[in-house]
């Protein structure tokens, strides 16, 4: 392992020692009524993965952020190649999408519960809005960014605009478009949740809102616990990916 792998390691394992230790030290304050020690929720969870009427509602959150997140990046990249590529259209639209972003995502909700109900369909639809704003502004800039040398040489051979975004713009906005679907990942992942949590018969964020409503802080802690070591284990994995792009750009 390089020195710089070994020194990553470290500093990984430092963080979890200390944010172990903050979670025993908070525990302490708190009481049973608000937490449970790490070693309790350690072997709650445990036995929660061994149920099999837990895994229905981790198929079910998976399936439903996994198809929000499709939707989020296959729209935000032709939103945000659309508004790069046409600078008069970016300007705008631009600004109308951040302040579309500003707007605090569940006062839509509502709409989206008329619009496609209760289940899978607005789950998928709560989890998308959060996003496709975040990969399509990324995208923009990332267009916006590249050398006007490679947009040229891409009209002088005449390039229609699939293949001038396909072998031209696409790798060379690629490390900033990478960034916009890390940050997407994770704001598709919270509104998934969200969208469980308030209107939903299964999944997660269901078995979370569920718990609270039973004061259930077992079930809390280990719904939470998994969802914690999920989105950190990816982002970890993301943002390495994200440094070695822009390490070789």
């Amino acid at each position: 392992m390089s020195g710089q792998g070994m020194r990553s390691t470290r500093n990984a394992a430092v963080l979890i020692v200390c944010l172990l230790a903050a979670w025993q030290l908070l525990y302490w304050f708190a009481g049973e009524a608000a937490l449970k020690p790490p070693l309790t929720t350690f072997r709650y969870t445990a036995q929660l993965l061994a149920t099999e009427s837990f895994w229905p509602h981790v198929s079910e959150s998976m399936r439903a952020f996994a198809a929000a997140l499709a939707i989020a990046v296959g729209t935000g990249l032709l939103i945000g190649f659309w508004l790069g590529f046409h600078r008069l259209a970016g300007e705008v639209f631009e600004p109308m999408l951040v302040a579309v972003y500003s707007i605090p995502k569940i006062t839509l909700y509502p709409i989206l519960l008329l619009t496609f109900g209760l289940g899978m369909p607005a789950k998928v639809a709560f989890g998308a809005i959060h996003g496709i704003i975040p990969v399509a502004l990324f995208t923009i800039n990332a267009v916006r960014n590249i050398s006007p040398i490679l947009i040229k040489t891409g009209r002088a051979l005449k390039l229609d605009t699939s293949t001038m975004v396909g072998s031209i713009l696409f790798p060379a906005a690629l490390p900033e478009i990478f960034t916009g679907f890390r940050v997407g990942f994770a704001l598709t992942l919270i509104g998934t949740l969200l969208g469980e949590m308030f209107a939903a018969q299964r999944g997660l964020g269901y078995l979370l809102m569920t718990a609270i409503g039973l004061h259930n802080v077992d079930l809390i802690m280990a719904v939470t616990l998994l969802l914690v070591t999920f989105a950190a284990t990816v982002s970890t994995v993301l943002l390495a990916i994200d440094r070695h792009l822009h390490r070789d750009t």
